[in-house]
């Protein structure tokens, strides 16, 4: 609990065996009151692990959702619990718990009600071994990003998010992508609602039990980040409500809608 509100950190785990006891070692339950780990069909001993370490909330995905199905999972069921604060922290080690403190308290206090983990700010990101090529394509899908969705935001890509409830409720992530593009698609829903999006600087560690995507799989994100923004730009802008512009956003970004103006419920 932190200034009344309840903190739930959520696992959305794959392969995790060998890292999770680490991470949730790491995890300070002087603040956090839940943990959820949703198992998306690990090949390993991920849920037994889970189970030995204690966690009280273990999802097991009967058949691999994806990246983003996992997420889903893991949102609604925080919110079932009755989170106030949702944290999504990566069981691969790859970011530090240590900055649960600081993310959870930007939001309990009315800071910002978003609140990313950037690799990107500052010097860390090729320091903790971000292979070259990948710290290219982040920033340059970011510079995209940001001129298309007209932000200034470090990164987009990174895998450790918080949020608070309120925008959780407010945009409807389950229409996304269940595959990795989900990170985007939210991350468009959650500016097109006026939500503001705290980052802080985050290091990271680049090892070989680290979880990451191949080359294929790159491409296929890059492209749907890319399309991804189209969409958003097109839809903030208004510059074509018709037919074939609804057929653009369901193809591509399943979780945008045209808004018209009396539409003053779910974002996008």
């Amino acid at each position: 609990m932190i200034n009344g509100k309840k903190l739930i950190i959520v696992l959305p785990a794959y392969n995790a065996e060998q890292t999770l006891e680490q991470t949730y070692g790491e995890i300070p339950f002087d603040i956090v009151d839940e943990v959820v780990l949703v198992d998306d069909r690990s090949r390993d001993n991920t849920v037994e692990k889970a189970h030995s370490l204690g966690i009280n909330h273990v999802i097991i995905h009967e058949e691999n959702k994806g990246y983003g199905g996992n997420q889903k999972t893991c949102y609604n069921t925080a919110l079932k619990l009755g989170a106030d604060i949702v944290i999504m922290l990566h069981p691969d080690y790859q970011y530090t718990p240590k900055l649960i403190h600081s993310m959870a308290y930007l939001i309990a206090n009315g800071v910002y009600p978003v609140v990313l983990g950037s690799r990107i700010l500052g010097n860390g990101a090729l320091k903790g071994g971000m292979p070259l090529i990948k710290y290219i394509a982040n920033r340059g899908l970011t510079l995209i990003q940001n001129i298309l969705i007209n932000q200034k935001l470090s990164e987009y890509h990174t895998g450790y998010r918080a949020f608070s409830k309120e925008v959780l409720e407010a945009i409807d992530y389950n229409l996304n992508s269940d595959d990795f593009v989900f990170d985007n698609q939210m991350m468009s829903q959650i500016i097109y609602a006026g939500f503001s999006v705290a980052e802080i600087t985050c290091p990271t560690k680049y090892f070989e039990e680290a979880s990451s995507i191949n080359l294929s799989r790159s491409t296929v994100y890059a492209f749907g980040v890319i399309k991804t923004s189209f969409v958003h730009f097109l839809n903030k802008k208004r510059v074509d409500e018709n037919t074939s512009l609804r057929s653009i956003a369901k193809t591509v970004a399943p979780s945008v809608r045209i808004i018209s103006p009396c539409c003053l419920g779910k974002c996008l």
